[in-house]
């Protein structure tokens, strides 16, 4: 049975996520070492050995039984988790995310990412293709993800809540929505974003009253980067940085010197543009498209609509996260707390993306199966 298994797991899938771990370790190395922080690669290496056992557990279960009926314990889990955090989480850099496990401090709202798109896929796999109705269907699906967006929101942790409209978005497209919802929805968004450029103008006030004050100079730095150069000084040396890096990369002065804060984690990209220059930035992105364009194959040969969403969801999700984490140290979105998938360190990150993956695998495996 084993060998069964073996023959059926997506080796170009693993090949894929190896590629990225390591480059993930290397680049992990270049931002710790000789710091305070130096070793930490080894610790990376060690949760990815360890997430290795969940990741082909699910490869080998059959992921209809965990989309299936059981999708609904492990939202109600999740959900439950994330107000648990509310009375015992810990408290780290004024957020309060994580829950202490033993010697692991784990983030919830990762996981319960995984919780809500396998959900998702299992509601909109019993449409078996119909189109999505609003009342029944959109606002329902649509209540499923505001619920942990809002608790994750109170952490706070935008960045982690805005993961979920990119699940929503690529779930709700490929689960036959009328092109006119899909477009009130953009709109939706569209004015909000137009909203908060016109009182950014009109009434500074009013705004720096409606949205924390961290979101606030966030938002400053990436509108008017000139009017205060402190707030905006994390998202400029990171452009210089990855534009000192050229061709083939240079000495990461930028990176060695302390001016990327969190070079190690979430902005980790910086330390491979500077590092490696464009060709590493270019294999980086490489590689996520031959792993996007991986799971395309994989949702489409899918005989079952559950794992065609599963499948979609996910991508949707790691989709997000990669053009956000990438472009807002380029300048093209605003500066918020969103890792880079496979690339960052972080227990919990790196633990949702392996347990993402794992579900792929499991509708790669499986596809064939009698159910």
């Amino acid at each position: 049975m084993i060998t069964r298994f073996a023959a059926k797991l997506d080796k170009f899938t693993l090949f894929i996520m190896i590629c990225l771990v390591a480059i993930g370790t290397i680049a992990i190395y270049g931002a710790t070492s000789d710091t305070k922080l130096d070793g930490l690669h080894i610790s990376y290496l060690y949760l990815f050995g360890a997430f290795c056992v969940p990741l082909l557990l699910l490869a080998w279960l059959d992921y209809r039984i965990l989309v299936g009926k059981l999708s609904y314990f492990f939202y109600a889990f999740g959900i439950g988790m994330l107000v648990l955090i509310k009375f015992t989480g810990e408290h780290i850099n004024g957020a309060v995310r994580w829950l202490s496990i033993g010697g692991f401090q784990l983030q919830p709202s990762e996981l319960v990412k995984i919780f809500t798109v396998m959900l998702i896929a299992h509601v909109l796999g019993k449409q078996e293709g119909r189109r999505l109705r609003l009342i029944q269907d959109i606002i329902p699906i649509s209540i499923i993800f505001i619920i942990p967006i809002l608790l994750i929101m109170q952490q706070p942790d935008l960045g982690t809540a805005l993961v979920f409209i990119g699940a929503l978005v690529s779930l709700l497209w490929m689960g036959n929505i009328r092109a006119i919802y899909l477009i009130s929805l953009i709109g939706v968004i569209a004015v909000i974003i137009g909203t908060v450029l016109w009182l950014y103008t009109a009434n500074f006030e009013l705004l720096s009253k409606l949205v924390e004050p961290h979101q606030l100079s966030r938002i400053q730095a990436f509108l008017d980067p000139a009017s205060d150069p402190d707030k905006s000084w994390h998202v400029k040396n990171a452009m210089y940085a990855i534009g000192s890096g050229g061709m083939i990369g240079s000495d990461a002065h930028f990176v060695r010197k302390g001016f990327i804060p969190y070079a190690y984690s979430d902005s980790i990209y910086v330390v491979i543009g500077e590092q490696f220059g464009f060709i590493g930035s270019a294999l980086l992105l490489l590689l996520y498209f031959l792993l996007i364009y991986r799971m395309i194959q994989i949702a489409k040969a899918s005989r079952d609509r559950e794992g065609s969403y599963l499948v979609i969801g996910l991508m949707g999700m790691l989709v997000f996260q990669i053009f956000v984490n990438i472009g807002m140290h380029v300048g093209l979105v605003p500066l918020t707390g969103i890792s880079l998938p496979f690339i960052s360190y972080g227990g919990s990150s790196l633990l949702s993306n392996m347990v993402a993956i794992g579900l792929v695998l499991s509708v790669n495996v499986h596809k064939n199966d009698l159910y």
